[in-house]
């Protein structure tokens, strides 16, 4: 259950020219002035928007990708600022070019955009040696988490993400647990 006036959500975040209007995984354009005829799932006929692609990527530039040994920096420095705004965190993956959050978040859009880019500030500062820049696109995705069923599927799916790195809660305790044996052992 989520704690009053605020929701579980699942944050999605994408680098910089990362998904492009004319995708061939399939978009949806700013306020879905055009959009393809699929989605990521199911994508559209090979070519839709092909001339479209080209062009995004011709005036956008290539598309940001985080280096796979900043991935981890990247995840912690996403953790420890949800954690030091006051938002519990149940799992979360970073990929080359996305990062994927189960987050307890105030059930307020404009709330949410600001901790997602305090976050998105936080991460990229952290790897700036190595991706100077921007890191991050301007928008997400902040699906709010319907019900108990759609919640485990959200977490599962996050766990699950190929060529990712991954976090979960259970991480926490079980180094909290490693921790106190340890601290047991000394005495």
């Amino acid at each position: 259950m989520p704690t009053e006036g605020k929701a579980w959500r699942h944050v999605v975040i994408c680098t910089v020219n990362s998904w492009l209007p004319g995708e061939p995984r399939g978009f949806r354009a700013e306020e879905q002035k055009i959009h393809s005829s699929g989605d990521y799932k199911n994508p559209p006929p090979a070519g839709e928007h092909a001339g479209l692609w080209h062009y995004s990527k011709k005036i956008s530039g290539e598309s940001v990708i985080i280096p796979k040994e900043d991935y981890a920096t990247v995840g912690h420095k996403i953790i420890a600022k949800l954690k030091e705004l006051g938002h519990r965190v149940l799992a979360i993956s970073v990929s080359a070019t996305h990062s994927h959050w189960l987050v307890e978040l105030p059930d307020s859009i404009s709330s949410i955009r600001r901790i997602v880019g305090q976050c998105k500030t936080a991460s990229s500062h952290a790897i700036r040696e190595h991706l100077p820049g921007r890191v991050w696109g301007r928008y997400g995705g902040f699906k709010k988490v319907k019900d108990k069923a759609h919640h485990l599927n959200v977490y599962r799916y996050i766990l699950n993400q190929k060529d990712a790195w991954f976090w979960s809660y259970k991480d926490e305790e079980n180094e909290a647990k490693s921790e106190s044996k340890e601290e047991g052992a000394e005495m």
